[in-house]
C-alpha cells in the first residue's frame, strides 16, 4: 500500500520552483525518486531532497501545472509540513511575480514589491 498523496497546486514555472527551492536551501533533482515509508519510492519530474528519508515531488500534469506528490506523514516526521509547503509556495509566488516584473514591457513599470 503507497504512503503517497498528490496535491493539485497552482504551481507551472519548473525552473522558478527549482529557484525557489534552492533559494530555502532545499537540494533539486530533476527527473529523480520521491523517497517515502519503508523505502517506496516515486518518481517525479522535480524532487525536493529533504533531511531525513523523505521528500517532496512535484509531477507535471497535462494542463501544464505541476502536482505535489509525497509522504507527508512520513515529511511530518521531521519538518512542519505545512510551514514547509507554505514557505516553498510563498517562495515561488515572489519568484514569478519577480520573473513577470522582469518580461519586457515591464522594465519601465514602477513597481514596488513588498514582502511582508
Amino acid at each position: 500500500m503507497s504512503h503517497f498523496s498528490t496535491l493539485r497546486t497552482k504551481i507551472t514555472e519548473s525552473e522558478i520552483l527549482k529557484q525557489s527551492l534552492s533559494d530555502l536551501g532545499i537540494s533539486v533533482k530533476s527527473s529523480a525518486d520521491v523517497r517515502g515509508y519503508n523505502g517506496q519510492r516515486v518518481r517525479a519530474d522535480i524532487v525536493a531532497v529533504l533531511e531525513g528519508e523523505y521528500d517532496l515531488g512535484w509531477s507535471l500534469n497535462s494542463d501544464g501545472s505541476y502536482d505535489l506528490i509525497a509522504d507527508l506523514w512520513g515529511v511530518a516526521k521531521k519538518h512542519n509540513q505545512t510551514e514547509l509547503i507554505n514557505s516553498i509556495n510563498q517562495k515561488y509566488a515572489v519568484n514569478r511575480t519577480l520573473a513577470e516584473v522582469k518580461r519586457p514591457g515591464l522594465q519601465n513599470a514602477n513597481v514596488k514589491l513588498v514582502v511582508q
